[in-house]
């Protein structure tokens, strides 16, 4: 495969897990804010950060704004400068997906079209006005359905290996950074905090926890595992541990390094990307071998903040390495 597709490939991946992510976070960011006690600031502030666009947004709105429920909610959701938004997101997921139409199906086509025209449409924004989660689950289904139809209507080959190996690598560093902002968060309202006091609040605690497996869509697998009392401990060591949950960190390096090793075999030692399948094996094992009920609140944030700026350093090598474009 040459280089271009396998770039338009990678990166269709990724803004299409974007995408989806970005509409997550902000259905559950918005029914947090009604129900929870918890500040504006509390409730907005970490979704510019785990998108990775507080700079941006501090540019653009400043500091105050971090509290304003419509100004975070219309930067992530139609900042034509915020290359986080949703308009940008499936605006970028289109344009990859039309450059390489030859390789993907016609209804992977279709459907990534038809989103990127709905969200980019008038009409769009007047629903969005009266009814944003509306919108934002809408967003979800399309995005969920593209992302379906990458598995049941294309050949499973290297084309699609490039796809998954972006939506994989975009994936956990989202549930890195959200887990490490959310918990960092949560954990010192309600006392979590190595040596902090017990919440009073058991309740809504509880539905504070709750909400983060929401954002990562790990409510339901949750509960079917854990049948006991819900903390910040036992959701953290869920969402970074485990194996069979599809947006676990562990669960989503592991199936990134396969993905790679379908790519770039590890015996074929002349072909180039061997450095950045070395540094993916190497936080594969790392991240297969942590206890995560035995982490503290500092040694979860050093894990995730590691697992963050390796992803980074690994997406870069594949841009280096595998497609000789460095592009970030």
């Amino acid at each position: 495969m040459i280089s271009r597709v396998a770039d338009h490939a990678f990166w269709y991946g990724r803004y299409m897990e974007r995408a989806e992510s970005t509409a997550r976070l902000l259905q559950v960011t918005h029914n947090l804010a009604l129900d929870a006690e918890l500040s504006p600031e509390q409730c907005w502030r970490p979704i510019v950060i785990v998108c990775g666009v507080e700079k941006a947004f501090l540019a653009a709105h400043g500091a105050e704004a971090m509290g304003d429920r419509e100004r975070v909610q219309r930067f992530m959701t139609w900042a034509e400068d915020n290359g986080a938004s949703l308009l940008c997101s499936t605006g970028a997921a289109r344009e990859n997906a039309r450059s390489i139409r030859e390789v993907v199906s016609l209804e992977v086509w279709e459907s990534t079209n038809e989103l990127y025209l709905f969200v980019d449409r008038d009409e769009t924004r007047a629903e969005y006005d009266r009814d944003p989660v509306g919108f934002y689950r809408h967003v979800r289904q399309s995005t969920q359905l593209c992302l379906g139809l990458l598995r049941s209507t294309m050949l499973h080959d290297i084309a699609l290996d490039f796809v998954w190996l972006g939506v994989m690598l975009e994936r956990v560093g989202q549930t890195a950074r959200l887990l490490d902002v959310q918990h960092h968060a949560l954990a010192s309202a309600f006392g979590e905090e190595e040596g902090g006091p017990v919440s009073r609040y058991a309740s809504v605690e509880t539905a504070l926890w709750l909400s983060l497996l929401r954002a990562c869509s790990g409510f339901e697998p949750f509960l079917k595992i854990r049948h006991g009392g819900v903390s910040g401990g036992a959701v953290a060591e869920f969402l970074l541990g485990e194996p069979r949950f599809p947006r676990s960190v562990r669960y989503c390096v592991h199936s990134a390094y396969e993905r790679l090793c379908a790519i770039r075999p590890p015996d074929q030692t002349s072909l180039p990307g061997g450095a950045t399948l070395a540094r993916l094996a190497r936080l594969d094992t790392r991240i297969a071998g942590v206890d995560g009920a035995s982490l503290g609140h500092v040694e979860l944030h050093q894990i995730l903040t590691h697992v963050v700026d390796e992803v980074a350093q690994i997406c870069n090598g594949i841009s280096v390495e595998l497609l000789g474009l460095g592009r970030g």
